[in-house]
């Protein structure tokens, strides 16, 4: 998308109340934002918005200089990403309230397609502290990018710890990227920019507040395969991420705790409800079949795909098939299918189930739209 039509994805960002089912009724009706943005509220209220709306964005309109805004986005070296664009993250385009506009400073990368989100408590206990940093440290050398919301406490400790074990990290704020929360963490900030991205909905200038956390919280799982509650109380904001991953049929898994803790009551309950009971880092790649994640990063960039993965791609799905099977239905011989089902479950498109039988591995399965039964 070009700035010129950037600026106007923009303009109405910072109209407050402007959420992703209003950008797309102005965007449905108006057939672009730069008319959208000139419309009288005569076409507005055609166009479905309704009064609360219309004074939003007419108060608003005089107020916005869009060039000053991109100029100042262009200074802090913010990139803007669409709904539209290619960059904005696919996974969390699947998410019913996805932002329409994400601003982001740093680098989003293909291999952030394997993220996985850590998140607990302000108040983290010692050995609270300790399991997220063994187990953040073996998740970013087996190449997961940790994803969390840069608050005090087991946020800090996970970003730290990918970051110091060579590993990528996204941090997502609740308020614009202009404004550090909290502010001992800029020199983390400043080095989750180099080593991956800071996030936000919020445009530059937005202040930090309280009502701004739960809804950064619906981000910070979409964007990933799964939540890790480290340690949280019963009523607390990674509570709300995990219920918001379950939501978005997200996995969440916990790390048990003590009974007596207060910090351990959360993901207790969580593992009661359900969640995976986390031991190790491994449980967390075994459960989502990401135990080879670097292997397959670089098996993919060596070894581009072929017209026979294509093919066999379309014979496979979340249930298993038997290798005879797919000979048949691909019309392929056996020899060639089963040297490219080898090279597939190298690059972490498909699983062996057992006695020769395979189905998508699960990324797969969300890419090519297949559901499982």
């Amino acid at each position: 998308m070009s700035r010129e039509e950037i600026k106007y994805w923009v303009g109405f960002s910072l109209v407050p109340g402007i959420g992703r089912v209003k950008f797309g009724q102005l965007e449905s009706y108006f057939k672009s934002l730069e008319n959208a943005w000139q419309a009288a509220p005569a076409e507005l209220r055609q166009a479905g918005l309704d009064s609360g709306a219309i004074r939003a964005i007419t108060s608003w309109r005089p107020k916005v200089s869009l060039e000053a805004e991109m100029e100042k986005l262009e200074r802090y070296g913010v990139k803007v990403f669409t709904c539209h664009d290619d960059g904005y993250p696919s996974r969390l385009k699947e998410i019913y309230d996805y932002p329409p506009v994400l601003y982001v400073r740093g680098s989003l990368l293909p291999e952030d397609e394997w993220s996985l989100a850590v998140v607990g408590t302000r108040r983290a206990s010692v050995y609270g502290r300790q399991v997220t940093e063994e187990i953040v440290a073996d998740l970013a050398r087996s190449k997961i990018t940790v994803v969390s919301g840069l608050a005090k406490g087991i946020d800090s400790v996970a970003h730290r710890t990918a970051l110091a074990a060579g590993g990528r990290s996204l941090a997502v704020f609740g308020c614009g990227l202009d404004i550090v929360y909290p502010a001992e963490n800029v020199e983390m900030a400043r080095r989750i920019m180099q080593q991956g991205a800071l996030i936000s909905e919020y445009p530059l200038g937005t202040r930090p507040r309280a009502d701004n956390f739960p809804r950064r919280n619906r981000i910070m799982s979409g964007i990933c395969l799964g939540v890790l509650v480290v340690e949280a109380g019963e009523s607390s904001g990674a509570m709300i991420t995990a219920h918001l991953a379950l939501e978005q049929n997200r996995e969440v898994f916990a790390i048990p705790g003590s009974i007596l803790s207060p910090a351990s009551r959360g993901t207790n309950q969580l593992i009661q409800e359900g969640a995976k009971l986390v031991r190790s880092y491994t449980d967390i790649l075994e459960e989502l079949n990401l135990t080879a994640v670097a292997q397959q990063i670089e098996m993919k960039e060596i070894i581009p795909p072929s017209d026979t993965e294509s093919l066999l791609l379309k014979q496979l799905g979340a249930e298993p098939a038997h290798i005879d099977e797919v000979c048949r239905s691909s019309g392929l011989p056996i020899s060639t299918v089963s040297s490219t089902l080898a090279m597939m479950e190298l690059k972490g498109m498909v699983r062996q189930v057992g006695a020769m039988n395979y189905i998508l591995a699960r990324e797969t399965r969300e890419e090519y739209g297949v559901k499982a039964e």
